[in-house]
């Protein structure tokens, strides 16, 4: 019996890295970031919208998408790996925790956090790393994305980051029994980190590697735009932050001021 955990972490924020950390134990299969979510929600608006459900039998109706959501994901992953234990990487499966409940039972989430000065630092640095295409974010015609605080100003309105901590939020509403690691942790202290893990998971432990991380998870970068980046480093290890240099002092002051709530509940001073 394959058992599927999820990742739903925010951007910048280390999720490929654990990911190919887990990939490590050899029981693990691990994906880069994958659609089968959108594979999911593809069927429940299918579902929701085809007259051909409505007119039969409410509760059957139920019970087969419900089947055919748990027995289609399961599927998908034992079409790709024989390994016992999944870990689906996609930011919405923590916002979607109930739908996901729907049909599984007990669904274990795993979301990676980051102080947000160092996410916005990180975009911004592969912002200008991309200079050799046009990635849209600047448009000097209309004075949009033209300054450093311009651009952090848009990636907290928008897709990825804006939209991670819309979902983040809602998911500490609901309460949702989602673990949460801090990358500052997990850079630091790797092996409690990944204790956690396996205690959270209910899976038996493994003993890592943190010197030598193969990069297992695969993307083409380009299909996300000039900005993206899923290359790891080969090795765990804490980095200073940078966000005072890259973002300015100025800029890096208003981020923390803007997210109380982040800062408090993760214990970011």
């Amino acid at each position: 019996m394959k058992e599927i955990f999820y990742q739903a972490s925010l951007p910048r924020a280390g999720s490929t890295l654990l990911q190919n950390i887990l990939g490590q134990n050899p029981d693990f299969y691990v994906t880069p970031t994958s659609g089968v979510l959108e594979l999911v929600f593809g069927a429940r608006a299918n579902f929701d919208n085809s007259p051909e459900f409505k007119a039969q039998d409410s509760e059957e109706m139920v019970s087969g998408f419900r089947a055919f959501c748990s027995e289609g994901v399961k599927g998908f992953f034992n079409a790709i790996t024989d390994k016992p234990y999944v870990v689906d990487k996609s930011r919405g499966w923590g916002v979607y925790y109930d739908f996901l409940s729907f049909y599984q039972k007990n669904p274990k989430v795993i979301c990676m956090v980051r102080d947000l000065r160092d996410v916005f630092s990180s975009m911004e640095k592969q912002h200008r790393k991309a200079q050799k295409t046009s990635n849209g974010i600047a448009n000097d015609n209309e004075m949009e994305g033209t300054t450093t605080a311009k651009r952090v100003d848009m990636w907290a309105n928008s897709q990825p980051v804006g939209l991670a901590l819309d979902r983040l939020q809602q998911v500490l509403l609901e309460n949702s029994p989602v673990l949460f690691v801090r990358y500052e942790d997990l850079t630091k202290n790797p092996q409690a980190e990944l204790d956690k893990i396996y205690e959270y998971l209910g899976v038996p432990n493994h003993k890592h590697n943190f010197k030598e991380v193969k990069q297992i998870t695969k993307e083409d970068d380009s299909v996300y735009g000039g900005a993206g980046d899923h290359t790891i480093r080969g090795d765990v290890k804490a980095l200073p932050s940078d966000y005072d240099e890259v973002l300015g002092e100025q800029t890096a002051e208003n981020i923390k001021r803007a997210y109380p709530w982040f800062y408090e509940t993760f214990g970011y001073n």
